[in-house]
């Protein structure tokens, strides 16, 4: 076959494919209509790591598994606006490290809504303001992020899934690096990437903002001021990238969650996340832990945060691996409850196990 036949036969498969697609979303549309009378949520976070889960094993190649879950990820975007528009919360401006997360993980045609801080996203969604918001909770350097943690405490809002995105940070500038006098980033980013600063600053001073997407617009505005940041946001704020991968660990991974209305369905392979505080007594903690231990209730994360109403009171906040309606789960919890002073729910949710 000539090159000009390989192409015919590819325009032909392209036609064909155009047509199933828009079969399919005839499809999502009548599911769309159902859900309305219903009232179900447009998004399922069990159903679509059902999909995922199915395409992968129907692969037979040569196209690479995430080429499919790429493919899928974005059709889904689109099903998603044909069933119900969907509106997703994220720490903004554009250009933030929620930002990217929040594109890789809904697509490009769902409508996002940037909020300057963590505390807004919560309230967004709780208030039904938006569907689902998007939360930074936890990186591998710097361990829990605070703003989420004392949101989750306030707000009653669930938790309905989780991913984990590669974080690189780099320093963008529209200056030489001599120049810089100021750095501007979110505190979190500063503790990533400490050591370098370090050894490459001695005088330039660094200023906590709310996000790498404002640093990045501060940076903009500013002579002699720099922000650590996205490639993304150095492309939308018109500033230079002058030093690349600037974290002080390669291995730099942010745990974001998923916030609704409702959690997950269970998948077989899920996560839960609690919220629980003890009397102030030795060993409280321990006694939580040890009914988890009996139950042989794998912990997966563990938390804690100071409570406002009373002095030397904690909270606590801990993933473990078993969905809420999960038996064992649940008797591990019923039998935690007698030495708590409260334990709440945050919600059951399929559990990342691959980089976006």
């Amino acid at each position: 076959m000539s090159l000009d036949d390989y192409r015919k036969q590819i325009d032909d498969l392209d036609h064909r494919l155009v047509q199933l697609l828009n079969e399919r979303a005839r499809v999502v549309v009548d599911i769309g209509k159902l859900k309305d009378k219903t009232a179900r949520p447009a998004y399922a976070p069990d159903r679509e790591k059902d999909v995922f889960d199915r395409i992968t094993k129907a692969n037979t190649g040569p196209l690479p598994d995430k080429c499919l879950v790429a493919i899928w990820r974005e059709l889904m975007s689109g099903s998603l606006i044909l069933e119900r528009p969907l509106r997703i919360g994220y720490l903004g401006p554009q250009g933030s490290f929620s930002h990217t997360a929040a594109m890789l993980k809904f697509g490009q045609s769902v409508e996002y809504e940037p909020v300057t801080n963590i505390a807004s996203i919560f309230e967004e969604v709780s208030k039904g303001h938006c569907d689902l918001g998007l939360a930074p909770v936890e990186n591998t350097m710097g361990g829990g992020v605070i703003e989420t943690l004392d949101a989750l405490i306030d707000s009653d809002v669930k938790i309905c899934a989780e991913i984990l995105m590669a974080i690189h940070h780099n320093l963008l500038a529209n200056c030489a690096l001599a120049d810089v006098e100021k750095i501007y980033s979110k505190p979190e980013v500063f503790a990533q990437c400490r050591g370098w600063l370090g050894a490459t600053f001695k005088n330039a001073q660094t200023i906590a903002v709310a996000s790498t997407a404002r640093a990045a617009q501060m940076a903009a505005e500013e002579a002699g001021a720099a922000a650590i940041g996205s490639a993304v946001a150095a492309e939308l704020y018109g500033l230079n990238i002058i030093c690349e991968n600037i974290e002080d660990i390669a291995n730099n991974v942010t745990r974001f969650l998923i916030i609704g209305r409702e959690d997950a369905k269970a998948t077989g392979e899920d996560k839960t996340a609690i919220l629980f505080s003890t009397a102030h007594k030795a060993g409280a903690l321990s006694d939580v832990l040890d009914v988890f231990k009996k139950h042989e209730i794998n912990l997966t994360n563990i938390e804690s945060r100071p409570s406002r109403k009373r002095e030397w009171e904690y909270y606590f906040f801990m993933d473990f691996l078993g969905h809420r309606t999960d038996k064992r789960v649940q008797d591990g919890l019923d039998e935690a409850r007698k030495h708590c002073l409260q334990l709440s729910i945050l919600g059951s949710f399929p559990r990342a196990t691959e980089l976006l």
